[in-house]
């Protein structure tokens, strides 16, 4: 679960540290910016995509890690 929040919060500072810095790189061209602006959030709703993927792997009772510890042991036991 640590894993995927820290996978969670890098992504999310890596779109930040994107969108923060792309307009220090134009002069002010409102047609770049606007196809910019277009391109992130374009690529904000594939990140939330992802996220959303990452969220089902983590909570699905296949993936619980405890679980799979526990048959391991179980399977040791019979």
């Amino acid at each position: 679960m640590n894993l995927t929040a820290i996978i969670i919060v890098a992504i999310i500072a890596t779109t930040i540290i994107k969108l923060t810095g792309a307009g220090e790189k134009y002069s002010g061209k409102k047609a770049d910016l606007k196809k910019d602006l277009e391109a992130h959030k374009a690529e904000i709703a594939a990140l939330k995509e992802r996220v959303q993927t990452l969220e089902a792997i983590v909570t699905d009772d296949g993936y619980d890690l405890k679980k799979k510890f526990k048959d391991l042991d179980d399977d040791r036991v019979a």
